[in-house]
């Protein structure tokens, strides 16, 4: 018999209209909560204000309910949205969640930038973990300790793991330069405030899921540590190039432009994974991928 889970969550960010890749993982996640009886939340990242746009938040629910993707629990509409469930709501909560980690000593702030690092061309060495600098310094990001070197340990859907941080990972972001919370610390915290026990994702986000192991164990968010999950297969535009939210071919609304019905936009998505066949709907869809990623798994 199958476990059953309290909640999953479909997690756009709405920096773009949504893609195949996207719905993708949308029919994977709705296929595991009707397995295991879990209750899907839809969940809007819009933490990063500057690239969030209505249209796109409007595609979000527009994408959803012409794919006919179910979810029970999180806004119907974009009024909802705004006026309820946007992680602008939650602002103090990661604010406590940083103070929390800031008073244990688990962070220091850090003034380098990104584009010195890049320029050169090396990954960030902790270097300003003994500058103390001034917490809210002008052009000051916080930064998570990660000198503890221990093994975290991954609760997959085929069973437990051990791993470890990976390199582009050590001493990550946990509050940006413009003060609010970064991914890695918004996410965690989310998936714990809204009682997340099954997380499903892409598995370009298999270091973002070890970071955020490793800030759970910091911050002593159990929950999150508990949790299972489903890291899927990738849909790609080239060898090397995962797809990502444009108005291009990939788009859902540029498909339903072009009068793609909803059986061909999940077959067009099977047929980019190898399954040559018809798709009539995400459960379908879901079934068939998911049955054979496990299947490869084995």
């Amino acid at each position: 018999m199958y476990q059953k889970y309290h909640r999953t969550r479909i997690a756009p960010t709405p920096s773009g209209y949504l893609h195949l890749g996207n719905v993708l993982s949308f029919a994977l996640t709705a296929t595991l909560a009707r397995r295991h009886e879990a209750r899907i939340l839809l969940r809007i990242d819009d933490l990063d204000q500057p690239r969030v746009r209505p249209e796109y938040v409007q595609d979000i629910f527009d994408t959803l309910d012409y794919l006919e993707i179910p979810w029970q629990e999180g806004p119907r509409n974009t009024q909802e949205f705004v006026r309820d469930y946007s992680q602008l709501h939650r602002v103090e909560v990661y604010r406590q969640a940083l103070e929390s980690l800031k008073e244990q000593g688990r962070l220091f702030a850090c003034n380098c930038s990104r584009s010195g690092l890049q320029a050169k061309n090396a990954a960030y060495n902790g270097g300003c973990q003994i500058r103390t600098l001034p917490w809210d310094s002008q052009d000051v990001c916080w930064r998570v300790y990660t000198d503890d070197h221990q093994p975290l340990s991954l609760k997959t859907y085929g069973g437990v793991l051990a791993a470890s941080l990976p390199s582009d990972q050590q001493y990550f972001v946990v509050r940006k330069k413009d003060g609010h919370a970064a991914y890695q610390l918004a996410s965690l915290v989310d998936d714990d405030y809204f009682k997340v026990d099954l997380i499903v994702r892409g598995e370009d986000l298999w270091a973002s899921t070890l970071a955020q192991l490793h800030l759970a164990r910091l911050a002593g968010i159990h929950r999150f540590a508990d949790a299972t999950f489903f890291h899927h297969t990738l849909l790609m535009e080239g060898p090397q190039k995962k797809l990502s939210k444009s108005e291009g071919a990939t788009s859902v609304r540029y498909l339903r432009k072009e009068g793609k019905t909803r059986s061909q936009i999940y077959t067009l998505i099977a047929n980019m994974l190898g399954v040559e066949a018809p798709v009539t709907g995400w459960e379908e869809l879901g079934n068939i991928l998911l049955d054979r990623q496990l299947a490869f798994r084995q």
